[in-house]
Formats: C-alpha cells, structure tokens, sequence
C-alpha cells in the first residue's frame, strides 16, 4: 500500500504534458488494448478470434456501441463475459469517474488537474462540485443497475437457474443502463419481445443512463419544473417529445409490415414499437430484426442514433440538446430574430457555435467513414450507411453489414466508434492548440444560399 501511495504521488507531482481531452483519449485507448488482450485468451472465448476481431469487440464494448461481428454469447465463455461487461462499465460511466474513486478510497486529495479532467470527461460548465457529482455518479449508477438486474432476475432466473439467471439480469442491466447494445441472447432480446417485465425494465435503464447524471441529480433535489435548469428543461420535454413521436412512427409505420410488426399480436405490436422506438437512440438492443424495417423507419432510426440523448451521459450521437438548439436557432433565423430563446432563456451565442460545430464536424466524419466502406465494402449503401451512423452514435443496432465487414472496414467501424465515444469537440481539441486572439477585423460580405 505505502508502495502504491508513493508511485501515485509521484504522478501527481510530475508535471502534466497532456490536455485533458487528449489524455482521456489515451485513455480510452489504453482499456481498448487492455480489453483486446483478455478478449483474446483462450480463457475468454469457445473458439479462437483473431486480434483483429478482439480489437474490434475491445472498442465496441469500451465505446458503449454494441456492434459485434457474431453472437457474443454463444463466441464467449463465462470469463470472456464478464470481461465485456466491466469494459462496458467502465467505458459507460467514464475511466475518470473510476480512476477519483480509487484515488478517493486512497484517501488522496483530488488535484485541479483531476478536477479539470473530470470537468472535461463529464462535459459540465465548471470544476465546483464535480468530485461531489462523480461519487453521486457512481453510487447512483450501480444502485440503478443492481434494481435492474434484481428485476430482470424474475424473468431470467426461472428460465436459465438462479447462477445463469442473476449474471443475465446483471449483465443487460448493466449493458442497457450504459446504452451499450450488447446481449448474451441469439438475436438480441427478440425472445422477450411481448414480455413487460424485460420491456419496462430495459426501456427504464436506457432512458436513465441516457438522459444526463446530472439531469438525474437535480430531478432528485428539485421537485418544481420551473426551478429546473434551462438544461434539464430542454433534456425533460425533449426525451419525452422525441419518445412518444418514434414510438407512434414505429407502430404508424410498421404496423402491417409482414417483416416487422405485421404478423404480431396488436399487444406484442405495442411492445415491439415501445422497445424499438426508445432504443435506437443509443442503446441499440432490439425485440424486433431491424434489417426488416421499412425504409422510413430505418430512416427514422438512423435519425435518432445520430441524435443520440443527453449530454454527461452513458450514450453517443450529438445529444439531444445539440440538436434542439440548432433547430431552435433555425427558427429564430426563420422569424427574423437575432436571440435563440428557449422557455424565456436566451442562449449563448457560444453554446449555438459549438452545437452547430458538433454536427458540422460530425457530418463530415460520418461522411469521411461513408465513403472509405463504400471503396472496401461490397454491400449495400443503405446498409453501410446505417452502420456508420449506428457506430457514431454507439447505438450498435445493424442491419446485417458488421458481420461481413472486410479487415479495412473494421478498422474505419472503429475510428467512428472511438469518435462517436470520444466526442467530436474533444477529439478536435486533442489534436488542435486552442488560442486567444484578441485582434479584431474588419467584415467580409460573403454571399449564401
């Protein structure tokens, strides 16, 4: 222990070389190719994989995404199981986020270095009260889980025993909570399509891990809407908006689909369009094959994956409240406006110029991805671009493409996966040197439209 305490206070005095998004970038890299090598021992799975396939269900799982070239719990052993589940833990709820409670448990001070780290890895305005937020954080998260899978359990445990059935409850608690999209059934959670008990609680862990912690910790302290923060606001009516219409489009648009919804039971249709209208934001777990949706709901799932949910939480996409302010800076330029007003707030001209920075940037990756899978990949172009946006919005759901993803296809899956992850203002302060000019010039006249 004294040993331990001496290498970490050596760290902590040695300066610090890296900004904070590139060192959580390293990270992240660093779990991606220690979860690589457990994945890869004989220990982990039924039949060898190759590096290539490690790497990529590495990447998968530590970037909360959930796509995978085979059936996870038929290609992994028990060991290999609990591997991909502490990898989704730990890339849901954040290295950094683990990384403070041990140094906390050690008893250290915490650093503003680590605070500023922490500032960054959560995305909130400032330092105070964050060491205070990730401890909440934790202990919130696996309270949370540990109700999932203790639900779950009713349904497992009598169908697969009491050992089998608590490590499933636990594992999709934790997979869904973490939006992670990964599930030890053939097919996802098909089976259960009708069943409310796996519905409601699955739909409850996703919408949880997807609306913000710190959403969830001032619901819990602020019982008054009109108290909540413009944040929370936004975040509250948006989930709920954006819920209730994909639900309805789903069960609108599929209804007499005979490869979806068609041959079900209008109770089993209700549960299919419940589970596979809330998902797809980030979670990617699915009671219905995606691959037999029309073309407007894949297109409408494809909507809600690069939209993502909410920002300081477990999912990807460009979060919700990016895209409601850039379409509410949209109407305010339609009305003539020169403010974007929200719920009689003004927001910041800052906050608009990263919102509309975070889709520019995010499109043009998307596209860069699109692009390089259509040169390797001989499959369809619907179906390589739902798997880009999937992989950016680590939603994990596919339509078939990951399976016959070519080695080189891989390799761009997990550059989107990692950036979808990451963040594309934090991957793009990684390898950027911020600066402050303060010289102003003179107004150009550039023509648009």
């Amino acid at each position: 222990m004294q040993s331990t305490k001496k290498i970490l206070s050596a760290l902590d005095v040695k300066p610090f070389t890296f900004s904070p998004p590139l060192f959580l970038s390293i990270l992240l890299v660093v779990i991606i190719a220690i979860g690589t090598l457990l994945l890869k021992l004989p220990i982990s799975t039924v039949h060898p994989i190759s590096w290539l396939d490690a790497l990529f269900l590495s990447t998968s799982a530590s970037t909360v995404t959930g796509l995978s070239p085979f059936e996870t719990g038929e290609t992994f052993t028990f060991f290999g199981q609990v591997v991909l589940m502490l990898l989704i833990q730990i890339g849901g709820i954040g290295v950094m986020s683990f990384a403070v409670f041990f140094v906390i448990l050690l008893g250290k001070k915490i650093s503003i270095r680590q605070r500023q780290l922490m500032q960054e890895a959560l995305n909130v305005p400032s330092i105070g009260g964050v060491i205070r937020l990730v401890s909440w954080i934790l202990i919130f998260s696996f309270a949370i889980e540990l109700i999932g899978a203790f639900f779950l359990a009713f349904r497992f445990v009598p169908e697969f025993g009491w050992g089998k059935g608590l490590f499933y409850g636990l594992f999709h608690s934790i997979s869904g909570f973490n939006q992670a999209g990964f599930s030890l059934f053939p097919g996802s959670m098909h089976h259960y399509l009708g069943d409310p008990i796996v519905n409601l609680t699955m739909v409850t862990m996703i919408t949880l891990g997807g609306i913000g912690f710190t959403v969830l910790a001032e619901l819990l302290s602020t019982h008054r809407f009109r108290k909540l923060s413009l944040h929370t606001q936004v975040m509250v009516v948006g989930t709920l908006v954006i819920n209730v219409l994909a639900v309805l489009a789903i069960f609108l648009l599929e209804y007499r689909n005979p490869n979806s919804l068609g041959p079900l039971s209008l109770g089993d249709k209700f549960w299919a369009a419940f589970f596979q209208g809330i998902s797809p934001r980030t979670a990617g777990l699915t009671t219905i094959d995606p691959a037999g949706l029309s073309q407007a709901s894949l297109l409408l799932t494809m909507l809600m994956m690069f939209i993502g949910a909410g920002s300081t939480s477990t999912s990807g996409g460009i979060k919700l409240t990016t895209f409601m302010i850039v379409i509410a800076q949209v109407f305010t330029f339609l009305k003539g406006r020169r403010e974007v007003v929200i719920n009689k707030r003004a927001v910041n001209h800052q906050v608009i110029v990263r919102a509309v920075s975070i889709i520019s940037i995010s499109i043009i990756v998307i596209l860069i991805a699109l692009f390089l899978l259509c040169i390797s990949e001989n499959q369809p172009f619907e179906v390589i671009l739902f798997e880009v946006i999937s992989a950016f919005g680590t939603a994990g759901e596919s339509i078939g493409a990951t399976a016959h993803l070519t080695p080189f296809g891989k390799v761009v899956i997990m550059g989107v996966m990692f950036f979808g992850k990451v963040g594309p203002l934090t991957l793009a302060f990684s390898v950027t040197r911020r600066s402050h000019v303060d010289i102003r010039y003179p107004d150009g006249e550039i023509y648009t439209g």
